[in-house]
């Protein structure tokens, strides 16, 4: 019976009597190899279960052609949205033959630094980021991209950087929110937001005022928090839902579904009624919008088309079919799904 460990292509090339180079270019599909000699070495490997190193196999071939591995940096692995982003990479890139390095921000710029400082010593021909954030500095792309390094944002772009970037329609998503919001009867409308550092948080927050001023309602400045997972959502609410009755929201816009999950849970705790007493409009549309009670209406944002978009733009970039110099956007729709949060 045939020993059934891995091997390397050295232990083929010896076993077989050939060089080492004869085995890699038969398992490469070389031209300069006979098709008898392909298949006798192809089944000696397979059926000594052989597996290529792909990382070292690439950083071997680095000077004749481009490593094919995209590094992605996210932000946080817990956020549905992110995931789902990193699955339209996963897919895209697969399917055109390259391969995915990934690496977590944990919205820190120290570390987002160190990331791009790791990937461009592991060679990956490019990089797709949502930028942490407190990042408020931007050398880190700059140097990627002055070494021919291609880069493009998603999610949270980079207005310091001429990047290629992918966004979902932050501003109408969040207009046709709040417009739903005011046409059920809603009219001291809260926001809890991201920083305003980020370009989407900007946005989504233009179109909540849009909405207001367009239906002749003012904002309260008191309803407008820093607000934007669940935690701190549950510490916030409370002081603004125990305003005085002419004071108090009768609904919230969150920037995200967890910011809106915090909303809701501490509204049903404080024994408000969802939707008669407070409505609540989230963000994202992941599985936690419909696994809380009741169901979460929310701004569905199309996370996988937005990894795709994103690793088509990367991957025509690297291969010469989209400029590099040329600074490509794709703006993903999104659209409102109601459930019961909202009347």
């Amino acid at each position: 019976m045939a020993d059934k460990s891995p091997i390397t292509m050295r232990d083929i090339a010896r076993d077989l009597g050939i060089s080492v180079a004869t085995v890699s270019r038969a398992l490469n599909d070389s031209p300069r190899i006979s098709a008898s000699q392909k298949e006798r070495i192809k089944a000696y490997a397979k059926e000594h279960n052989f597996c290529p190193n792909v990382i070292g196999e690439a950083l071997r071939h680095t000077h004749s052609q481009p490593m094919k591995v995209i590094g992605v940096i996210i932000p946080e692995f817990v956020h549905y949205y992110f995931s789902s982003i990193l699955s339209g990479i996963e897919e895209e890139a697969r399917a055109r033959g390259y391969r995915v390095m990934v690496a977590q921000s944990n919205e820190r710029y120290d570390k987002e630094v160190a990331i791009c400082d790791d990937f461009y010593k592991n060679k990956v021909c490019g990089v797709i980021v949502s930028q942490a954030k407190d990042t408020r500095q931007y050398d880190h792309f700059r140097q990627l991209m002055d070494n021919g390094v291609p880069l493009v944002f998603y999610d949270r772009i980079c207005t310091g950087v001429n990047g290629s970037r992918v966004v979902v329609d932050d501003y109408n998503g969040a207009y046709t929110a709040v417009t739903h919001l005011i046409d059920t009867g809603c009219k001291r409308i809260a926001f809890y937001g991201s920083p305003m550092n980020l370009e989407l948080s900007k946005n989504r927050y233009n179109g909540y005022r849009d909405a207001l001023a367009k239906n002749g309602l003012k904002i309260d400045e008191k309803l407008v928090r820093i607000c934007d997972n669940r935690a701190q959502a549950e510490a916030i609410t409370p002081e603004i839902l125990s305003l005085p009755d002419d004071e108090r929201p009768d609904a919230f816009f969150a920037i995200n579904d967890d910011t809106a999950i915090g909303i809701l849970y501490t509204a049903k705790r404080m024994g408000f009624g969802i939707p008669n007493d407070i409505s609540i409009c989230g963000f994202t549309n992941g599985n936690r919008a419909v696994a809380c009670d009741p169901m979460l209406t929310t701004v569905e944002q199309r996370g996988v088309v937005v990894g795709e978009e994103a690793a088509n733009i990367l991957i025509s970039q690297v291969e010469g079919s989209l400029p590099r110099n040329e600074v490509a956007m794709r703006v993903v729709r999104t659209r409102l799904v109601v459930r019961g949060t909202t009347r």
